[in-house]
C-alpha cells in the first residue's frame, strides 16, 4: 500500500512538472483552460430581482476591495447604482450582463462613487451595447459625464480606428446624462425605480434609489445619515442595502492618529462621523420601517479581518448581512424568499 502511494505521488509530481515546466505541457493545459473560460455560460434570468454587491468598501479601507457599487437586474434589464474604484473589475469577474445595461444611477459625486464610470462605459461598449449608456443622477451629473466623455474621447477614437466601426460603433461610445429629481425616475415592464432624498450634508443633492418589481423591492442608500425621509422611503422594503459606519472603529482610528501627532488625517477621519449612518442607528431605523432584510455595504471602515468584523457588529443582530464584493441577493417574484449567496 505504501509503495503504491509512493509511486502515485511520484507520478503526480512528474505530471505537475510536465505541465508547468515544458512548452508542450503548458500549451496542453492552457488550451483546455481557455476552452473552459471562453465557452461562456448562458445568463439565467431571475424571475424577480437579482442584486449583486460589486463594491462593498469605502475610501478608508486598508484592504483590496472595490468601492460603492450595486448591480441590479430586473428580468432582462440591468442597472448599476454607483461605480466606485475597482467595481468594474468585480462586474467583469462575476460575468454580469453589460450588453443590456439600461442605465447607471449615481447617488452623488464623491470620487468613490463615480471613478469607475469610464471603465464601465468601455466594458459595456465592448460587450455589445447598442445604444449610448445613460447616466442618471441629481444636478451635477451632466458635469461629471461631460468630463468623462472628454477625458476618454481620444481613447474611444483609437479603439474604433483599431477594431472597426462595425465592432465598436462610435455613435455608442460616449455617455449621455440625465438630471433627475426625487420621485419616479424609471417605469417600464413592471419595474418602477424611485429616487429619494438622503442627508449627506454638506454634499447636496444626494439621493438613494428604490426598485419595485413583481412584488419585490430593494433600496440602495448611497451615503447618508438616518433621517425621517430615508425611513419613509424604505418602508416595508424587502432588502435594504445601506452604507454603514462603525462609530467605535472610526473614533478610535481618529484618536490614535491624533495621539501620534497626525492631526490632519485624524480630522479627516473624524469628520466622516458627520455624514454616514452608524450601524446601530440603521438597525433601529430598519426595525421601525419594517425592513425585511438589512445589509451593509460601503462600510466605513471595511472590516479587514474577523476581529474587526466583531467590533463592526457591536449592537448589530446576527441576521444583518455584512456584504463583500460579489455578495448576491435573489428576490424571487411574488414571494417573501430572499436567497443570499455570500
Amino acid at each position: 500500500m505504501k509503495k503504491a502511494l509512493f509511486f502515485l505521488i511520484v507520478f503526480l509530481v512528474a505530471g505537475y512538472g510536465f505541465v508547468m515546466k515544458t512548452q508542450t505541457g503548458q500549451d496542453f493545459f492552457l488550451d483546455r483552460l481557455l476552452k473552459m473560460m471562453t465557452q461562456g455560460q448562458e445568463q439565467l434570468l431571475v424571475d424577480g430581482l437579482d442584486v449583486h454587491v460589486c463594491g462593498a468598501s469605502s475610501p478608508l479601507s486598508m484592504i483590496d476591495k472595490a468601492q460603492s457599487c450595486v448591480f441590479v437586474s430586473a428580468g432582462d434589464k440591468s442597472f448599476v447604482v454607483d461605480i466606485g474604484p475597482g467595481s468594474p473589475r468585480v462586474i467583469r469577474r462575476l460575468g454580469l450582463p453589460l450588453q443590456n445595461l439600461e442605465a447607471v444611477l449615481l447617488t452623488h459625486f464623491h470620487s468613490d462613487h463615480i471613478s469607475g464610470l469610464g471603465d464601465l462605459n468601455f466594458n459595456s461598449w465592448v460587450s455589445g451595447r447598442t445604444k449610448r449608456m445613460k447616466v442618471l443622477g441629481p444636478s451635477g451629473v451632466e458635469q461629471v459625464v461631460d468630463g468623462f466623455n472628454q477625458a476618454y474621447s481620444l481613447s474611444r477614437s483609437y479603439r474604433t480606428s483599431h477594431h472597426g466601426a462595425d465592432i465598436l460603433p462610435p455613435e455608442f461610445s460616449a455617455m449621455e446624462s440625465k438630471i433627475i429629481e426625487p420621485g419616479v425616475v424609471y417605469e417600464e415592464d413592471g419595474l418602477v425605480i424611485k429616487a429619494f432624498r438622503v442627508d449627506h450634508s454638506p454634499i447636496e443633492p444626494a439621493i438613494g434609489y428604490r426598485f419595485d418589481y413583481k412584488g419585490r423591492s430593494v433600496a440602495i442608500s448611497g451615503d447618508t445619515v438616518v433621517s425621517d425621509e430615508y425611513q419613509r422611503a424604505v418602508e416595508g422594503v424587502d432588502l435594504l442595502l445601506s452604507d454603514a459606519l462603525s462609530t467605535v472603529l472610526v473614533s478610535k482610528m481618529s484618536d490614535a492618529l491624533s495621539a501620534n501627532g497626525n492631526k490632519r488625517t485624524a480630522k479627516l477621519i473624524g469628520d466622516v462621523l458627520d455624514y454616514h449612518a452608524s450601524t446601530t442607528n440603521l438597525v433601529e431605523m430598519a426595525r421601525l420601517a419594517n425592513v425585511k432584510q438589512l445589509a451593509f455595504y460601503h462600510m466605513v471602515p471595511m472590516p479587514a479581518n474577523p476581529f474587526m468584523e466583531n467590533i463592526f457588529r457591536r449592537g448589530v443582530p446576527d441576521d444583518v448581512v455584512i456584504t463583500d464584493d460579489g455578495t448576491r441577493f435573489i428576490l424571487p417574484a411574488n414571494s417573501e424568499e430572499i436567497v443570499i449567496d455570500e
